[in-house]
């Protein structure tokens, strides 16, 4: 599979991942901050919680591993949690801002 045609499965399988708190994918919130694919099919995301201190913190990275890992072409993921930049509600998109009546 050609890696743009990979990194768009991909994100596919990234906007079936919701947050827990927030009836949004994790895509459209912003908290992905990055998503890399080297030649052999392997995915290293970046990403970010909405709080430090979210219950999910555990669960969520290993969710989003395992969407990841469903995507056909895919051999491996890793899923980094980063804190810098912080997230904020200017990270999402603007449909996720709309559905929310952000705007």
């Amino acid at each position: 599979m050609e890696n743009e045609t990979l990194s768009d499965a991909v994100v596919e399988a990234l906007r079936t991942v919701y947050d827990p708190e927030i009836p949004l994918n994790i895509y459209e919130l912003g908290l992905v901050y990055g998503v890399e694919i080297d030649d052999g099919g392997r995915v290293s995301i970046r990403m970010t919680l909405t709080s430090p201190n979210c219950p999910e913190a555990q669960v969520l990275p290993a969710r989003v591993k395992q969407a990841v890992l469903d995507v056909e072409g895919v051999t491996g993921a890793d899923v980094e949690i980063v804190w810098d930049p912080p997230w904020s509600t200017e990270r999402m998109s603007e449909a996720a801002k709309l559905q929310l009546g952000l705007l």
